[in-house]
């Protein structure tokens, strides 16, 4: 949402964004649990690309304040990072972010951590000494949605030498978002089975942002089909364009790896079928 004020400045709201990723053993302690800095290095990079988006200038983290980590995450988790921009002033913004980790089998969920970041916009240029962030509105309610959506940055060990993001980081992106989508979807574990169709429409550059879109499509016995949409946007100017489609086909499965059923009905019929 964006309205203009009475001093000509544009007004926005301060919309959720969501930074999505998996812990896998290589970002835990010998506990099992997620390195708490690597929690906090995630809390920050998302506080940094919502400060971003409401400002549209460089942005340089000033402060955390009130970042208590209550619950663990686990191999294996989900972990989701909510950033939402909660005060602005002239340069300076706060933006309020939530951890949570969810598993997979179950969808059992709970919150890790809340923290507040306190961001400064650093602006280049020949009107930096005039910039001044938008005056900040209550952001409105979005509506349900099903699909899995999930930001990231392309930074340069994601990058070719002409500083464009390799294709196989961004099917790996697209690839963890159909995981994601397809387990919420079916609350069990899943595998990657095939990947029908990527296509590639533009390049991504080194620092832009990258948001996945995926929701499941099709649902059969113990398989899920997923549309997996990439966007690209410029950090500064908010320029959007879809950069890769692709399907992807993931299978449900069990502790020992052989296909179930996406949703437990589907046995309670098949018994009484027998």
């Amino acid at each position: 949402m964006t309205e203009t004020t009475t001093t000509g400045k544009p007004a926005r709201s301060g919309p959720t964004t969501r930074l999505v990723d998996i812990v896998f053993p290589g970002d835990t302690n010998h506990h099992g649990t997620l390195f708490g800095g690597t929690g906090l290095a995630l809390m920050d990079r998302v506080a940094f690309i919502a400060a971003t988006r409401f400002g549209r200038a460089p942005f340089v983290t000033a402060s955390c304040e009130r970042i208590a980590f209550k619950q663990p995450a686990r191999i294996g988790h989900i972990v989701e990072f909510t950033a939402i921009p909660i005060k602005a002033g002239r340069r300076s913004l706060t933006v309020e972010v939530e951890m949570a980790a969810e598993t997979i089998v179950g969808r059992k969920r709970h919150t890790c951590t809340r923290g507040i970041f306190h961001m400064v916009a650093i602006p280049e240029g020949e009107d930096a000494a005039r910039y001044g962030l938008p005056e900040l509105l209550p952001a409105e309610e979005p509506e349900p949605s099903e699909a899995v959506t999930m930001v990231d940055i392309v930074f340069p060990d994601q990058a070719n030498s002409a500083g464009r993001m390799f294709g196989g980081e961004a099917i790996a992106y697209m690839t963890k978002a159909a995981f994601v989508a397809a387990s919420r979807h079916s609350g069990k574990l899943v595998v990657l089975a095939s990947s029908e169709r990527i296509d590639f429409a533009r390049a991504i550059e080194i620092g832009e942002i990258v948001e996945a879109e995926a929701r499941v499509e099709r649902v059969g016995r113990s398989s899920m089909s997923i549309e997996t949409k990439l966007w690209s946007e410029n950090l500064l100017t908010g320029e959007r364009h879809v950069t890769a489609t692709g399907r992807f086909s993931m299978v449900a499965i069990d502790k020992d790896h052989r296909p179930v059923p996406v949703h437990d009905t589907a046995v309670a019929l098949e018994q009484g079928r027998a």
